[in-house]
């Protein structure tokens, strides 16, 4: 009897020390490079935010609308998730738009991972940022556009209780593929004080 008893409690000692095991969080990384066929972004998992995203704006034909889609989280990065954006002034914001991919339910979809996403202030991201994007597809009529987003942390920036790291500021560089030319904007993030045209900086800075 005693020898069962010792038995059992080998066994429940070696399932708790599994168990143990199984919580242990895996070690965030500053950097996670992931491309798929909307864009590619540099992520970390540390800041639970992308630092720099790559996308192609072409003309391409409106085909299906987002309705009700919402970011998802991804199995292999540790991202920034919903309770990040809670009852706070930031956007889920989207790096590669939604429209400039609603070519096909797959496109938008993609845009919808929260490696696309930042901490965005609301009326950013619904102004000037949002009138950009815009102007971006009058632009793909006449030709592609390579453009490359970019998050910047400067000084004492604001860090969540949930976790994510809120960016100072977001820099969008978009390049002419026919033309070879650059235009380049530099945003705060918070709420613009100007038209987006005013926030254009050299393309060298």
């Amino acid at each position: 009897m005693k020898h069962i008893i010792y038995v059992l409690w080998v066994l429940l000692l070696t399932s708790c020390s599994v168990d143990a095991q199984e919580i242990v969080e895996p070690e965030r990384r500053d950097e996670v490079i992931i491309e798929n066929n909307v864009f590619k972004v540099w992520y970390s998992e540390v800041k639970e935010q992308p630092t720099k995203l790559i996308y192609t704006s072409t003309n391409r034909v409106k085909n299906v609308d987002r309705g009700s889609m919402n970011f998802y989280t991804e199995d292999d990065v540790y991202t920034s998730n919903n309770a990040d954006y809670y009852n706070n002034v930031w956007d889920k914001g989207h790096l590669a738009p939604a429209a400039t991919y609603s070519d096909s339910m797959v496109n938008l979809k993609q845009t919808f991972s929260f490696l696309n996403c930042a901490l965005q202030n609301q009326y950013l991201n619904r102004g000037e940022w949002r009138l950009l994007e815009e102007e971006e597809r009058e632009w793909d009529d006449i030709e592609n556009l390579t453009i490359t987003v970019e998050l910047e942390w400067i000084g004492d920036y604001e860090v969540l209780p949930t976790g994510g790291h809120v960016p100072t500021h977001m820099i969008k560089t978009i390049y002419f593929e026919t033309s070879g030319t650059c235009r380049k904007f530099r945003f705060p993030n918070e709420q613009p004080t100007m038209g987006w045209e005013e926030y254009e900086v050299d393309c060298d800075s």
